[in-house]
């Protein structure tokens, strides 16, 4: 990924170096398993651990020869050993070795992300207490329905982060496997041990079956994993676009001192932020769609999916966590406009509260049919601009027989809709922390 999009932290962990790095770690304990069943020398993994030298540089040069890059590493380590390097690599095929360090880095990176996803998880929640009470109303189609608070919606934000941090650990669980099995995954040359020694002492699973490679599947749940998440945090991205248009203007996100909107207009504030992380969204899921195409491989393997995953991994991993910290700026930072959500909320002169009064009548013994008809040629015409909605329904005779002027009034109020915004919030967060 271009360093426009990367972190610092998770891009230390795709670099090259790391990536060496932990092939390192990975040799080093399958050389402890053998050691444990006497298969190489008590200190040996110690003597290759103070030895060995990786230079990615190096190892480049000598894969431009060799046209392998397992072999050119496990060459360039071997250069600064002594015989301990026979030791080195025994009985495995590459793919044990990329396939157990893919493992253990997408593993680790699942965590950054995580902490990440609760770091969002933390400014969503504070927002949504803070505005548990502020009215705002509800859109349906993009057209006003009835009224809400942007409590809730953020209240609604908060689950699915809840939900997407689940499925994360799951594709982090599935993940989280390795295999030392051997060429075609048949411990032909290892036993089994090696690989449990491995695998335990890297904080993975062995793989119970594998072939040449660990099955692809796992990498592609979590792949639509994280273009799931980057779904979610698109949706944000999007609804505060819509609700900072001008026309709208309840919510913006944060524009600094000296920020500069267009360099043509110097009004502007443009939602630049939400429409980088919308517009990322869309590398993840064809991200995503590369690693479905990656399942079916053929045989025992084959190398297809090898090139593929140099890119989507980690870019993916770099998209999502730059998504995350892009997101929990911007809701730390949101400017929040209630003037403006009441005013919009008002607007149409009542018609929000079409489904009350309809429901009143009908409650007051009017057939729902002939109640719908009322209070729709009402709201039909006060579109059309002239009385207000309220004012119609108020100098309806028809619904003045059926209804009592506190009645009518009492279809307009605003709380009756959001009395039973506390009971939400108390359902998601309990009532001490509601």
């Amino acid at each position: 990924m271009i360093e426009r999009y990367s972190r610092p932290k998770m891009a230390a962990l795709w670099s090259e170096a790391e990536m060496y790095r932990v092939w390192l770690e990975v040799e080093l304990a399958v050389v402890e398993a053998l050691e444990h069943r006497d298969l190489a020398p008590k200190g040996t993994a110690e003597t290759i651990r103070k030895k060995a030298k990786v230079d990615p540089a190096h190892v480049q040069e000598l894969e431009n020869t060799l046209k392998h890059d397992v072999i050119a590493f496990l060459t360039a380590v071997s250069e600064n050993l002594g015989d301990e390097s026979r030791y080195l690599h025994y009985g495995m095929t590459s793919s044990d070795l990329l396939d157990t360090a893919l493992s253990l880095r997408c593993r680790r990176a699942c965590m950054m992300i995580r902490e990440e996803l609760q770091a969002l998880c933390g400014a969503v929640k504070a927002r949504a207490l803070e505005h548990k009470k502020t009215p705002m109303i509800g859109r349906t189609h993009g057209v006003h329905a009835e009224p809400t608070t942007f409590g809730l919606k953020l209240l609604g934000w908060y689950t699915e982060l809840g939900r997407q941090e689940k499925r994360l650990m799951e594709a982090t669980l599935g993940i989280s496997v390795g295999k030392i099995s051997g060429a075609v995954g048949t411990f032909s040359h290892l036993d089994p041990f090696i690989e449990e020694y491995v695998c335990h002492r890297l904080g993975l699973t062995p793989a119970p079956v594998s072939t040449q490679i660990l099955q692809r599947d796992r990498h592609a749940a979590l792949l639509t994993t994280l273009a799931n998440m980057s779904a979610t945090l698109e949706k944000f991205a999007t609804e505060i676009r819509n609700l900072q248009r001008t026309e709208v203007r309840e919510v913006e996100e944060p524009f600094g001192k000296g920020q500069k909107g267009s360099s043509a207009m110097p009004h502007k504030r443009n939602p630049i932020t939400c429409e980088r992380v919308a517009g990322l969204a869309r590398v993840l899921r064809g991200n995503a769609l590369a690693a479905l195409e990656n399942v079916a491989l053929w045989h025992e393997r084959d190398i297809t999916h090898s090139s593929v995953e140099r890119i989507i991994i980690p870019d993916s991993f770099l998209l999502v966590d730059y998504q995350f910290s892009l997101m929990t700026e911007v809701m730390n930072g949101l400017l929040v406009y209630p003037e403006h959500m009441m005013a919009n909320l008002e607007k149409t002169g009542g018609l929000v509260f079409s489904q009350r009064l309809l429901l009143g009548l009908v409650e007051r013994g009017l057939r729902r049919e002939a109640a719908y008809q009322v209070v729709q040629q009402h709201a039909m015409d006060a579109w059309q601009g002239g009385k207000t909605f309220k004012e119609r329904i108020a100098g309806d005779g028809h619904v003045q027989s059926v209804m009592t002027a506190d009645q009518i009034h009492g279809a307009f109020d605003l709380q009756r809709y959001l009395r039973n915004v506390d009971t939400i919030f108390n359902r998601v967060l309990g009532e001490e922390e509601a």
